[in-house]
């Protein structure tokens, strides 16, 4: 293709609705609702907490990647290369196979066919499993030509997705099903911390470090060459994505809030977007809700299976990207059979225990010049972030730290909000500046 220097905005804007389309998978749907239905009139509160980590940490994320090189691995690189290769391979191990790839099939499964089986069958046996061949099936084929990724998600896919849910937002805005409720739970004194971490659910601060390489390579695909002009390109592109997932999130957020009155407490954010669904649509209604949640799935899906064979291929460039996503589809497809209230127990202590290490990586590479560049510092950040981390994921997993925790909750800020990890991050970064500053150790690549 002939190169161009900049991106034309109709092409940002495929690139944009193609990011939006990865970002806005079924656990960005499913959880919003619920926290607007457990907040009630503290939904705004919560859901900037929401924002925070589930729109804006994506969007930093995708800009830091482009920044320092297009991948992960180049970003992760500063703090060391064995690190790179062990949080990089982490990183796509949980975003991919082990939870974030089969989680799109299951849920999809659960809210977009199990609606329409007959009460007397029983879903997690044979229905399961052949939906899920099916649909990674599709994902396979999609994927299989990751040039062709932004035209069939970008310009078919994200189109239907934005109109269904648009659909069913703007009923539900203009006719509420009811009235805000008042708050429950954690929300009802601790709202803005209880939303902040909710986020770490939707994966797509880990995700954005994941999908980066697929949203530069197509703009690259388009023609453009020059590195600033393609940060500057996936800046804009982010812009746009990250905007579509913030009107998503407030837009379901509402219609939680106002939901509990009529429907009740639910367990999940699917059986509130079912339940609203059906009041505002009926059976059409329920209908739409399940094309929906397949396509956001879907090109989840399509988009991690993409950003997934692309690195496994380039740390194992003797093994064919075809047999590599043929590999992830067909492992992705089991762990999808094992249920989707199993891979949600497990998703979120693995996700406390990596987003503040995600979180410190992406926000001191934009003080890398300021710092210049000791890798001292991103050891040192990363190192005391990732301490508290860890006992955090434990705490998750209902392990018994009962002694660290009282010693936390006494003497370490914010711990008890669930980022009590800040403090001894910074706290070890300002130690890795001082340690880096006495003996001259800088990083030399990447010095962006």
């Amino acid at each position: 293709m002939k190169a161009t220097k900049s991106l034309p905005f109709k092409e940002t804007l495929t690139i944009g609705l193609m990011m939006f389309a990865l970002f806005l998978g079924a656990g960005n749907m499913i959880f919003p609702p619920l926290l607007g239905q457990t907040a009630g009139t503290n939904v705004w509160t919560a859901i900037f907490g929401f924002l925070i980590t589930g729109a804006g940490l994506p969007l930093v994320g995708i800009v830091a990647v482009g920044l320092t090189g297009g991948t992960l691995k180049d970003l992760a690189s500063r703090v060391h290369p064995a690190f790179a290769i062990i949080f990089s391979t982490l990183i796509y191990l949980a975003i991919g196979p082990f939870f974030g790839i089969p989680r799109t099939g299951t849920v999809a499964f659960e809210i977009g066919a199990v609606p329409f089986l007959p009460e007397t069958m029983n879903p997690n046996g044979l229905p399961l499993f052949i939906y899920t061949v099916i649909f990674f099936t599709i994902t396979f084929w999609v994927a299989l030509n990751p040039t062709k990724l932004v035209d069939r998600i970008g310009k078919i896919l994200t189109p239907i997705l934005i109109f269904v849910i648009g659909l069913i937002v703007i009923k539900g805005i203009i006719n509420p099903i009811g009235n805000f409720s008042t708050p429950t739970g954690e929300y009802a004194s601790n709202s803005f911390f209880t939303g902040f971490i909710n986020g770490y659910l939707t994966m797509d601060a880990i995700a954005a470090l994941v999908f980066g390489i697929v949203v530069i390579n197509a703009v690259k695909s388009r023609g453009v060459t020059d590195k600033k002009e393609i940060a500057k390109a996936t800046t804009k592109a982010g812009f746009i994505a990250v905007s579509g997932l913030a009107l998503v999130y407030l837009s379901l957020a509402y219609i939680g809030a106002t939901s509990r009155n009529v429907l009740g407490e639910s367990d999940n954010g699917g059986a509130i977007l079912t339940g609203a669904a059906d009041l505002l649509f009926g059976q059409f209604g329920i209908m739409l809700l399940a094309i929906a949640i397949t396509f956001a799935c879907l090109t989840t899906s399509i988009g991690l299976v993409t950003a997934c064979g692309e690195y496994f291929n380039g740390i194992m460039p003797k093994v064919s990207y075809k047999l590599i996503i043929a590999v992830l589809c067909l492992f992705s497809a089991a762990v999808a059979n094992v249920g989707l209230t199993q891979l949600i127990n497990l998703t979120l202590p693995v996700l406390i225990g990596i987003y503040p290490l995600a979180i410190a990586l992406v926000a001191y590479s934009f003080l890398h010049r300021h710092f210049g560049g000791y890798r001292e510092v991103y050891i040192g950040g990363l190192l005391g972030a990732g301490v508290v981390s860890i006992f955090d994921a434990l705490k998750q997993m209902n392990v018994d730290i009962t002694v660290f925790n009282n010693v936390m909750s006494a003497y370490l800020p914010l711990y008890e909000q669930g980022v009590g990890w800040v403090i001894p991050s910074l706290i070890g970064a300002i130690i890795g500046y001082v340690i880096g500053r006495s003996q001259n150790h800088v990083i030399t690549p990447n010095k962006a």
